[in-house]
Order: structure tokens, then sequence, then C-alpha cells
């Protein structure tokens, strides 16, 4: 989904979105940003590419951060949640993976993300993607992904 077509829709419903993002370092919000007019709907978020920003900005646990990794579904949603309760917006996407070339920590193959979102109304959810290109391939295929969430979730909540 194009990002003006979510723009559209979030600046239709009187929505905003923030953004939490990791292995995309800004992307998404770079994205958002390109739309005239986008501080009707995005106020903005946090780059937290490592875990200490992820606990002390983003309210991430020490346990979570322990137990299942900077690269996980529950990492995801976390961060979303975090920024979502920081911005006070209606919505949070958010990004954790491994972009390449090398792996760093993660035991995960290149081009693995998470990709979560979270809403006022305490619907959160975070999806697997994997990706095969290059660095800045991965971050761009991560940052649509989390465009294309949140536009499913936007549609989703017109037809209601």
């Amino acid at each position: 989904m194009d990002v003006s077509e979510v723009a559209e829709m979030l600046m239709a419903q009187g929505k905003r979105v923030s953004v939490a993002e990791a292995d995309t370092a800004g992307l998404i919000g770079y994205l958002l940003g390109t739309i005239p007019g986008s501080s009707q709907f995005f106020p903005g978020g946090v780059i937290a590419y490592t875990g200490g920003l992820k606990q002390s900005i983003l309210g991430v646990s020490d346990e979570l951060y322990v137990t299942k990794g900077s690269v996980c579904e529950e990492m995801a949603i976390a961060m979303a949640r975090g920024v979502l309760e920081l911005t006070g917006t209606d919505y949070a996407v958010s990004t954790t993976g491994v972009t390449g070339p090398g792996q760093g920590r993660s035991s995960f193959p290149i081009g693995t993300f998470y990709i979560g979102l979270a809403d006022a109304n305490g619907n959160d959810v975070a999806i697997h993607a994997q990706f095969d290109s290059d660095r800045d391939g991965n971050k761009r295929a991560a940052a649509q992904a989390a465009i294309d969430l949140l536009g499913e979730r936007l549609q989703q909540s017109q037809g209601n």
C-alpha cells in the first residue's frame, strides 16, 4: 500500500500514528513525513537501535530483552505499545530485525524482521517477515511492511 493512501486514511479518520524503529533506523518516519500535512497524523517516534533505548525510552522490560532477545514478536509488540503510550497516538508501528550483511548477535537469518502494530484499544499484533535483499533493500522492505500492516488495520476500522 502506498504511504499516501495510508496518510489519507489517517486524516479521514482523524487518527495519528507514531513509530518505534530499530533496524529501519527512521525510514518509516521518513516515509510518513514525505506526505504534505503529515504533522496532522504523525507526531514522531523513537529510533531505538540498541537494547538500552528500547528499555529506557520505550519501557521494554529487561526480562523480555534477556529471555527473548531484540528480534522477536514480543519485542515488536512491546516497542509499538511503548511508543504509543509515550506519544498518545491512536496507532503505533515498530520494526526489529536483522538487516545484514552480518547477523550481529542474532541467530536469525539476515532479512528476518518482526513488524509490530499497537492501537489505543489494546489490539496489538506482530507479524514475521523474511526478505532477501541487501541491507538497504531489507530496511526498505521492512518499512513498507509496517506501512502495509497499518494500512490494513485502517481499512478494517473503516469497515466497522
